[in-house]
């Protein structure tokens, strides 16, 4: 079994590519051993969701595309991340009762508190960022010989 494994993908900032993001990660989780119902699996599925969701919409086209990476160190440590080029960084936006979005790095660094993880942000050097969480991997998820996608 390798120390370190890892996948990504680099999508469209569009809509649809939310959809793909989450079955993409999706299928590199079952693939390194995480059944797909699994609560850490639903937990994370949320997660990429919420992160694509926000490079598709926050950054107001300038950034044509964006990436997800999924990396798995030492069957141990989870850590996914979602880069765009926009030098915008995640603001925790004041979310109104009567609004329809505004939650998403709320949702975000709620699950990933109670996993036992950490959410961070870290400059690309086109400068963009990358928004990571990283998760302790489910104790008993066998971490399978996994795809480097």
């Amino acid at each position: 079994m390798a120390d370190h494994q890892e996948a990504s993908v680099t999508l469209p900032s569009e809509p649809a590519s939310v959809a793909v993001a989450r079955r993409f990660v999706a299928g590199v989780l079952g693939a390194w051993g995480l059944p797909d119902d699994a609560d850490a699996a639903d937990s994370v599925r949320l997660m990429v969701s919420e992160l694509a969701t926000n490079a598709v919409q926050h950054t107001f086209g300038q950034s044509p595309t964006f990436r997800v990476d999924v990396r798995l160190e030492r069957e141990e440590r989870l850590r996914v991340g979602v880069t765009d080029s926009h030098p915008r960084w995640p603001k925790r936006l004041p979310a109104a009762v009567q609004q329809d979005n505004g939650r998403g790095m709320v949702i975000i660094r709620c699950l990933t508190a109670e996993a036992g993880g950490r959410l961070s942000v870290t400059p690309t050097e086109d400068g963009g960022k990358t928004v990571w969480i990283a998760l302790p991997w489910p104790a008993g998820a066998p971490a399978g010989t996994g795809t480097g996608r």
